[in-house]
């Protein structure tokens, strides 16, 4: 998906929530840890993106716990195809040369990791209104920049 989604032709949800950027560390802390406040922040309502980087690092991570035998070779499959069946239900966005130009510029609370710039650059990129964006992570740099961004943290 390319460019802003209009927020006006989306149905406001709750606390005036229209987008939920569901970010990497949440995902996993749903998924790996059955973190109960991560589940119901990555399922709740608005509509969900994530950035192509989501799924990547995701995947990575639920392989690495394999290798590492944190997870078994059953478990790290069901992860896979839980993985491959979220991201069908989000709205993927590529990571652009606009979104690349921002990673070059400074966000609120340096420093920043370059992933996480990434994700931060693609929350922007989503905004319609910050105050419309629900920013969903367990990654404190994120979540303060986000904070700082506007948008609201779960």
């Amino acid at each position: 998906m390319k460019g802003r989604p209009d927020a006006t032709a989306e149905t406001s949800f709750a606390g005036g929530v229209t987008f939920r950027y569901i970010e990497t560390s949440a995902l996993l802390a749903a998924r790996i840890e059955n973190d109960p406040v991560a589940s119901a922040a990555v399922r709740g309502e608005g509509r969900r993106f994530l950035s192509a980087l989501t799924i990547g690092e995701a995947a990575r991570r639920l392989i690495r716990a394999g290798v590492l035998q944190q997870l078994s070779s059953n478990q790290v499959r069901a992860a896979l195809l839980w993985l491959g069946r979220f991201e069908r239900r989000c709205h993927t966005l590529d990571i652009t040369p606009a979104i690349l130009a921002r990673v070059r510029r400074p966000f609120p609370i340096e420093p920043v990791r370059t992933l996480d710039a990434i994700h931060l650059a693609t929350i922007e990129s989503i905004e319609e209104a910050p105050s419309t964006v629900a920013v969903v992570t367990r990654d404190r740099r994120i979540a303060e920049n986000a904070r700082a961004m506007g948008d609201f943290v779960e």
